[in-house]
């Protein structure tokens, strides 16, 4: 995604060589002729696909806030409709959608793009969409010790959309409170009604 910072998994560069055979030997089972010319090179396209849309194993998603500023805000912030691709940890199958964050500050801020670092670093692994939203919910109360936050999540699941029941389009919403808005029916409104397309 352009504008994030690009990072990769070391696991999968240091087991290269192996996670190609094993992707060959897959191919194999699965009835393929692993040299005819358009597979010869799938097995190093996929590892290192793996190793960017694994990426968040080889990153702690608490670093990716770096440094936080002293700021008087208490008003709601909210940074909303950002990207992210994930595989469902089930089937390997890529789900994807949007990220919004709403977050009460009670003396310190983050850079906005770290919002979207942070989203790559828990999207970019095994993933169920639950967790990636408590995820960062909780990771943003323990870095920015805000008055409250509240994230919601919206994803389009491949392995619910093109095989087993196969309805595509349908869409999961997931969301996670903490702090005020938890209590506060009219601050989680505010931020409902801001983040609607």
């Amino acid at each position: 995604m352009a504008g994030v910072k690009d990072y990769r998994n070391d696991n999968v560069d240091r087991n290269r060589e192996r996670i190609e055979e094993h992707v060959r030997e897959i191919l194999r089972l699965m009835g393929e002729n692993v040299e005819r010319e358009g597979l010869l090179e799938t097995p190093a396209r996929v590892t290192r696909m793996y190793e960017e849309i694994f990426a968040g194993y080889s990153v702690d998603p608490r670093d990716v806030m770096g440094v936080t500023f002293d700021e008087n805000h208490q008003e709601l912030v909210i940074i909303k409709d950002i990207v992210y691709y994930s595989q469902c940890e089930h089937h390997m199958a890529p789900f994807f959608g949007k990220i919004h964050i709403g977050y009460l500050p009670s003396g310190k801020i983050a850079g906005l793009s770290k919002f979207a670092r942070l989203v790559e670093a828990v999207t970019r692994r095994l993933q169920v969409q639950e967790r990636i939203t408590s995820e960062i919910a909780d990771i943003l109360v323990e870095v920015l010790d805000p008055q409250g936050v509240m994230v919601v999540v919206d994803g389009e699941h491949m392995c619910m959309c093109s095989r087993g029941v196969k309805k595509p389009g349908s869409k999961t919403v997931t969301s996670a409170v903490r702090g005020r808005f938890t209590s506060d029916s009219a601050l989680r409104a505010e931020f409902l009604s801001l983040v609607k397309d």
